[in-house]
């Protein structure tokens, strides 16, 4: 059934699937440890750490996005080797350009008992920064400190200024996926685009599953940045930083790609825009959820344009980076039954 499901989704049919690639009955379980030694910063072509076969899960963990350097107050940024470090990459076999990785989010847990936000100097949406340079000082660097209750699934808020808390529900989630990028190109781990990236979008989480282009030969998979939950936009530029435990079960359809990543639950569909400025990553986050819908539903481009008028979402997930990332959605419930 489940590969029937995911054939339905690219309009590719379950037979043809199943005479493209094998699936094991009972899935085997590829476990890998990353460590600050081995994780790299940026996506692009690299000797794997691991190789999966479609149908494997891949249990593993990530670093925070400071590489886990900092500890305790009075720690500073300037202990970090670099930012987002990426578990990975991972070789996924028979993985061509020209086809859809996909990535099922088993489960995600956070790896440690508190999380970090901070400011840094240069960066946040309300900041000044290479893109948007002001005549003042940047804002200061700061750091807070998120004690994780695991029984309770919250973090709490300390003020820096007052005696104020707050808790706040978790919602973990990878702020890094992605595969190696097409044409040779390495692109930091701070950089979102085609190939998935940097999203920051909370999409990346459990019971979810991401359809990512494949570029290269083995598609070549990294994560990382663990958020234990984030706000729309990350305006600060971080979200609550943790180190995760990822549970994750690839899968590949052989012959089709989509432009952009795309996401999907019982519920809804949903679509990735990446750019800048942020009304053109709109556009490309709509324009992929009206061919998504033409293309697997059979409504008509414009019915659909005009359906997700009425009924479509979108939020910001992001825009303190190179890109701004917008996800939008149509919940199941409004499309007609899958062709």
């Amino acid at each position: 059934m489940r590969l029937g499901w995911i054939g339905l989704f690219l309009g590719f049919p379950w037979a043809a699937i199943a005479q493209t690639q094998s699936v094991p009955a009972k899935p085997d379980v590829v476990q890998y440890h990353a460590t600050i030694d081995v994780v790299k910063y940026v996506y692009g072509t690299a000797p794997p750490v691991a190789r999966l076969r479609p149908g494997n899960i891949l249990e593993a963990n990530s670093l925070d996005c400071f590489g886990n350097a900092i500890k305790k107050p009075g720690d500073t940024l300037a202990l970090t080797k670099g930012d987002n470090p990426l578990t990975g990459p991972f070789f996924i076999e028979g993985a061509a350009p020209g086809d859809t990785l996909v990535v099922h989010i088993l489960d995600l847990q956070v790896d440690g008992d508190q999380g970090l936000g901070a400011f840094a100097p240069g960066f946040g949406a309300l900041n000044q920064t290479n893109y948007t340079p002001m005549l003042h000082a940047p804002l200061p660097e700061k750091i807070w400190f998120y004690p994780i209750d695991h029984a309770g699934n919250t973090a709490t808020f300390q003020a820096l200024d007052s005696n104020y808390k707050v808790k706040i529900p978790l919602h973990p989630f990878l702020g890094c996926i992605g595969v190696a990028p097409a044409g040779g190109e390495a692109r930091s781990s701070i950089v979102p685009a085609e190939f998935g990236g940097n999203m920051d979008a909370p999409e990346v989480s459990a019971g979810n599953t991401l359809y990512l282009p494949v570029n290269v030969a083995g598609a070549l998979l990294y994560f990382g940045d663990g958020h234990a939950v984030m706000g729309d936009g990350e305006i600060a530029g971080t979200a609550i930083e943790v180190p995760m435990k990822v549970r994750l079960q690839v899968d590949v359809v052989k012959g089709k790609h989509s432009n952009w990543p795309r996401f999907e639950n019982d519920k809804e569909i949903m679509a990735a825009g990446i750019y800048r400025p942020v009304d053109d990553a709109v556009r490309i986050a709509f324009t992929e959820l009206v061919a998504w819908i033409h293309a697997d539903y059979g409504l008509s481009e414009l019915d659909a344009y005009e359906l997700l008028s009425q009924v479509g979402k979108a939020h910001l997930t992001e825009m303190v980076d190179p890109n701004y990332v917008v996800v939008a959605s149509i919940e199941k419930k409004y499309l007609p039954p899958r062709k």
